[in-house]
């Protein structure tokens, strides 16, 4: 159950797995193209900070090591942010044994030429970070993936490890925490 690019003219994850399956290493260039800049901005958005990139790259390693193995139960989108997800759980784990800190990133954000629309857009997005940062990892992961990938319940469910009801709760407790924020 993959997705069509939205285009309508290249083909379709199904399809790029069963060539890169096939041995077509162009399929899997296809892949990361299509995918890497929504994982990146995970990665970014969960704090990844400058080790974004890095992660990018570790979860399509490990999704290409593991692609005879993808059933196509949810999107390939949905399992590679699943896969990211479990790997940056796991630097968080190993950085908390070491005692080091994660930083945010703000890299993907756009500015504007018009100078003081540049300083409200700045200050605004400075207390939309601040407000996302005081959410819970979990509210922290299914806001971003609702609102900056535009994934359904039920994707990010599945990428979450959690219900699609518990996702819904977990994105209406997060608004409702960048409101109260943003209202103070």
């Amino acid at each position: 159950m993959t997705e069509p690019d939205p285009k309508g003219d290249a083909p379709s994850d199904s399809e790029l797995i069963t060539r890169w399956r096939a041995g077509d290493q162009r399929a899997a260039t296809e892949i990361v193209a299509r995918h890497a800049p929504a994982l990146a901005r995970f990665a970014t958005a969960s704090g990844a900070g400058a080790d974004a990139e890095e992660l990018v790259q570790d979860t399509f390693v490990r999704a290409f090591g593991a692609l005879d193995t993808f059933r196509g139960d949810s999107s390939l989108r949905t399992w590679l942010f699943t896969i990211e997800r479990r790997l940056l759980l796991d630097r968080r784990r190993a950085e908390r044994r070491r005692g080091a800190d994660v930083e945010l990133d703000e890299g993907h954000l756009t500015t504007s030429d018009d100078p003081l629309e540049a300083v409200v857009a700045g200050e605004s997005r400075d207390r939309l970070r601040v407000a996302v940062e005081r959410l819970s990892p979990t509210q922290r992961e299914v806001f971003t993936l609702r609102v900056g990938e535009g994934l359904s319940y039920k994707e990010i469910a599945a990428a979450v490890g959690t219900t699609e009801g518990a996702a819904r709760v977990h994105y209406h407790n997060a608004m409702r925490t960048i409101k109260e924020f943003l209202d103070d």
